[in-house]
């Protein structure tokens, strides 16, 4: 159970088919699922359940009317175990579940704006969302992290007991097939960047435009590609300001895709300098399964993309844009660290992110409860 439709297929799909291929019958269930969702949720032999849902904010009556969405599809379903993941569908589906008494294994993929933001406004959403927490988790079977700071946090802000069952994943993994390794011979400053995100200051956007802007005077061959879509809230970058900076030939805007793979191809180095509390984001870990070096920040989540010294990549302080400028120019200085930190970058997601490694982790807490 998420909040996105479409990350049942993107994110948990290789997890649905390995449940099924085990003889689960599952349901996967979001708002507003479409039939480009539907039907590729029932080409993996899973079957669909929506249920309405607010995905941002606080309303009472709204939050209220989820939780009875949730709890009818667990009764007209006769459901027997629940594994939602992101904020809402862990805290309401919890809350649903334990009114029925069904168990819960829910997945904490990352903490998001709610305990990134500095804002009063954000500061407040985390207080209430830290005691709706408190509450859903308290009868889970099983809670499990995508990274280990965030259990930390979880312990620290006593949303769990140290005596509650966990367990820790290498994210939503990476399907070693689909993003296959390549290696890179690059020798020229021909360095083409590459940022997949929101397009929200809090992913480092307006960090990664300045440093483009910053380069591009002095490394005219160098290339920084975007995908990703403006995002309508006070902390996206506007259009305006992406078209200025692609008609001075600065950044190569490619909009939203679907087949990010085949831009991981084209590309020498992934870039995401933000400050998101992220689980491990998606991105980075098909970057490590391609063979691309990345640039990200010490932060929760990203900094498990990055291995030893620095190997596969650079890390950086967050909200630092002149690091970012420094370790994007190192790459331009040195091409000649692509093809090394690429081969470092493959072997994590190798040992660490493959997506089966991921499954048999989720599918042993499973049959513990099953």
């Amino acid at each position: 159970m998420g909040s996105h439709p479409k990350s049942l297929v993107h994110f948990r799909g290789d997890f649905i088919k390995n449940l099924v291929d085990n003889g689960y019958e599952v349901f996967g269930a979001a708002p507003d699922i479409d039939d480009e969702v539907e039907n590729k949720l029932n080409s993996l032999g899973a079957k669909t359940a929506g249920f309405e849902l607010e995905r941002t904010g606080l309303n009472p009556f709204m939050d209220l009317k989820s939780i009875n969405n949730i709890k009818k599809i667990l009764i007209d379903n006769e459901i027997d175990l629940l594994f939602p993941y992101s904020i809402k569908p862990v805290i309401y589906g919890s809350i649903a579940a334990a009114k029925l008494n069904i168990p819960v294994i829910s997945m904490i993929s990352g903490l998001g704006y709610t305990f990134s933001g500095a804002s009063t406004k954000a500061k407040l959403l985390q207080k209430v969302t830290q005691t709706l927490y408190r509450k859903a988790l308290k009868t889970n079977h099983t809670v499990i992290f995508q990274n280990r700071d965030d259990y930390q946090l979880f312990l620290d802000k006593n949303i769990i007991a140290k005596s509650k069952p966990v367990d820790f994943i290498g994210g939503s993994g990476v399907s070693l097939d689909k993003y296959r390794y390549r290696v890179n011979e690059k020798v020229t400053d021909n360095i083409k960047f590459m940022f997949v995100a929101r397009l929200i200051k809090e992913k480092g956007i307006d960090m990664y435009v300045n440093a483009a802007e910053k380069l591009k005077g002095t490394y005219t061959n160098a290339e920084f590609h975007i995908i990703g879509e403006p995002d309508n809230t006070p902390s996206g970058i506007s259009i305006d300001r992406i078209n200025e900076l692609v008609k001075k030939d600065v950044i190569v805007y490619h909009g939203r895709q679907n087949n990010v793979e085949e831009h991981l191809y084209k590309n020498d180095v992934f870039v995401l300098p933000t400050y998101y509390r992220e689980g491990i984001p998606r991105s980075c870990l098909e970057a490590t399964s391609v063979g691309l070096p990345l640039i990200t920040t010490n932060t929760p989540g990203c900094k498990e993309t990055i291995v030893g010294n620095n190997e596969n990549g650079i890390l950086i302080p967050p909200k630092n844009e002149k690091a970012l400028v420094d370790a994007m120019e190192a790459f331009l200085k040195n091409p000649s660290m692509l093809k090394e930190m690429g081969i470092k970058s493959r072997q994590l997601a190798e040992e660490k992110f493959d997506v089966n490694i991921i499954n048999a982790v989720l599918l042993k807490n499973i049959k513990k409860v099953i």
